[in-house]
């Protein structure tokens, strides 16, 4: 557990994640409350990588579980693994034979092999996937809940129920109660609104682009090799461009492979046809090329 809000900062910053210190703060009191964070922004600012680094600098489990349109429960909770049970039938077969001996009646076998259901439907059979694996685990775990915008509304409802009281309830078992409570990190693009009810549950946590500075020391510390001339020059060139009316704005990852790209090239500095060269490393769409290389002498002068 961090010590307080520097010791967070200093953690993440160990795991070469520059926090600003709202994220350290919102981090810090979530532990400390047992709360889920909500955290929104555009793609690409560092959602994810937050979740990686606070399990990492905690010396925790990270427990991931990527959301997509139609992800149930199943996928989500826990599958009985059905290949195992029949399996298991297949070889107990002479033993299921010697049982149903005795009686005289479809029925009597019936409600004879129902006493033994219980053997099938129990924790042996049972696969669990991301949310029951972090909510049975013998020590605290971070569970990741990458993209909740991309899931459907009937997933998010089924959420609430492990965000409140952090338990599941299996049909076959019971209700599972947490023996330690997962530190819970939800990450959402904006593709749709989440819930009120999902958000009363959830601290909120906003991650834009970064300011300048902030930018700069990300670029000095995931991309060491990369000069201080250039980094500059790579972050004024990318704070221009979002300025523009793109479909998608280049984001941290972006302007970390632009970095990379032009110093394995050897420059020191951007230059206009340098830039132009290589702008297919931060923007992804034509037209967004295109309409940054209408205003380059206005960006790379």
């Amino acid at each position: 557990m961090f010590k307080d809000i520097e010791s967070t900062v200093k953690a993440l910053e160990g795991e070469k994640y520059i926090a600003s210190r709202e994220i350290a703060t919102t981090v810090y009191l979530a532990l400390k409350l047992d709360k889920p964070v909500l955290v929104e922004g555009p793609a690409g600012v560092g959602k994810t990588e937050l979740g990686k680094c606070v399990a990492s600098a905690l010396g925790i489990d990270l427990i991931r579980l990527q959301c997509y349109e139609g992800l149930d429960e199943s996928k989500a909770l826990y599958e009985w693994e059905y290949a195992k049970q029949l399996l298991y039938t297949q070889i107990l077969k002479d033993k299921l034979t010697c049982m149903m001996e005795d009686t005289d009646s479809l029925k009597e076998a019936v409600n004879k092999l129902t006493e033994e259901e219980d053997v099938f439907f129990s924790r042996k059979f049972l696969l669990p996937r991301p949310i029951l694996k972090a909510i049975s685990g013998d020590r605290q775990s971070v569970l990741l809940i990458d993209e909740i915008d991309k899931s459907d509304s009937e997933f998010e409802a089924f959420l609430l129920e492990v965000l409140s009281d952090f338990q599941v309830t299996i049909p076959e078992i019971g209700t599972v109660q947490a023996k330690h409570k997962p530190f819970v990190i939800l990450t959402s693009n904006n593709a749709r609104e989440m819930s009120d009810a999902l958000k009363r549950r959830c601290l909120h946590l906003y991650i834009d682009y970064p300011t300048r500075d902030l930018e700069e020391k990300i670029v000095s510390l995931k991309v060491p090799e990369c000069k201080k001339e250039l980094a500059s020059s790579i972050i004024t060139a990318v704070h221009k461009i979002r300025t523009l009316q793109l479909k998608k704005e280049p984001s941290i990852s972006e302007t970390l492979d632009w970095a990379r790209a032009l110093v394995l090239l050897g420059y020191e500095s951007i230059d206009y046809d340098i830039a132009l060269d290589t702008l297919n490393f931060i923007l992804k769409y034509e037209k967004d090329i295109e309409l940054t290389k209408k205003h380059a002498k206005e960006i790379f002068h």
